[in-house]
């Protein structure tokens, strides 16, 4: 129950000082409700994830293998040694590689389906299916684009019945091998991604779609005048999602070229560079966590960035449904 005090009442000295002492009184007892609650929650958030993250800070900048081993300091230099290893800097072009080409691979397929499945009669069938793919363990959709690319695999073998054997290559050479990786990637994301600006689309009142076709507006300004600026805010999300989650890339090139051995080169990205590292499979010694922390900042560093950008590139005034 909500009380109005009137500013007549509130006019006197002693009339403004009961107001604000009852107001206090009612933010402190705000503040017995709900930190109770909170409090559980903060300690948590403190122990599993401030922590953690602190000690990898300091963990970057020493050396250690784990457990039983000697902990030293050794300042900037995993930062030094990774700004000069070879394969760290191929790692961290390909992953901003992977995560700028798939992105904009996703968000085509994205406003494609703005534009396909607002209208469709199968719209929500045609959703569960491209969703299913993202529900599928990024290891078994490695394992399955590895065996459909072998040189022996599907791939070539339909090439081959359709009279295309021009057509056939091979697909895991390290020339190659990157290319498949971005197919995969997005044959097992783009569901979700669709699924979520579809939900925002959902949102848009069917009249303004009604006015626009009375008015001669087409499908494609449709989508440009009512679609797009309605959607403004869910592709912001969508894009913030997809740079945290490209960055990571790991567990399906892992499945797709690891199975045999150490990835190539040619298809690591930093969350592989950092699994070797905590592995020790990169020199087939003892783990690095150290330079595997250190590698973990600079993830962070890359997602963070890429958030702002795709943050600032979206801003623009907020327009909201009347």
């Amino acid at each position: 129950m909500s009380v109005t005090v009137s500013d007549t009442a509130l006019r006197t000295p002693s009339a403004r000082r009961r107001a604000k002492v009852s107001g206090g009184a009612l933010q402190g007892e705000r503040r017995r409700l709900y930190l109770p609650m909170l409090l559980p929650a903060l300690i948590a958030y403190l122990i599993f994830f401030v922590l953690p993250s602190m000690f990898g800070i300091v963990l970057s900048f020493a050396e250690w293998s784990g457990l039983g081993t000697e902990f030293s300091w050794v300042g900037l230099s995993n930062y030094v040694s990774m700004a000069e290893s070879e394969l760290f800097r191929a790692s961290f072009v390909q992953t901003l590689a992977l995560t700028l080409i798939v992105g904009v691979l996703l968000f085509v397929i994205a406003g494609a389906s703005m534009i396909v499945l607002r209208t469709a009669r199968a719209g929500a069938f045609i959703r569960s299916a491209v969703f299913l793919p993202f529900m599928i363990s990024p290891i078994a959709v490695g394992l399955a684009i590895s065996f459909l690319f072998n040189p022996n695999g599907m791939i070539n073998t339909v090439l081959g019945v359709l009279g295309l054997s021009g057509l056939r290559q091979p697909w895991l050479a390290p020339e190659l091998i990157f290319n498949v990786i971005i197919v995969g990637v997005v044959w097992s994301a783009a569901g979700f991604y669709v699924v979520l600006v579809m939900s925002a689309v959902d949102g848009i009142p069917p009249s303004y779609y009604e006015v626009a076709r009375i008015e001669g507006a087409s499908e494609l300004q449709q989508f440009r005048y009512i679609t797009l600026p309605l959607t403004r805010d869910m592709l912001a999300i969508a894009a913030s999602l997809w740079a945290i989650a490209g960055i990571k890339t790991f567990e399906l090139i892992i499945a797709f070229v690891g199975t045999a051995g150490t990835p190539p080169p040619e298809a690591r990205t930093l969350a592989v560079e950092q699994y070797l590292r905590v592995t020790g499979g990169r020199d087939g010694g003892l783990a690095q966590l150290g330079e595997a922390a250190a590698i973990g900042i600079v993830m962070t560093a890359i997602t963070a960035v890429l958030i702002v950008l795709s943050r600032r590139i979206q801003r623009r005034e907020r327009l909201e449904l009347a």
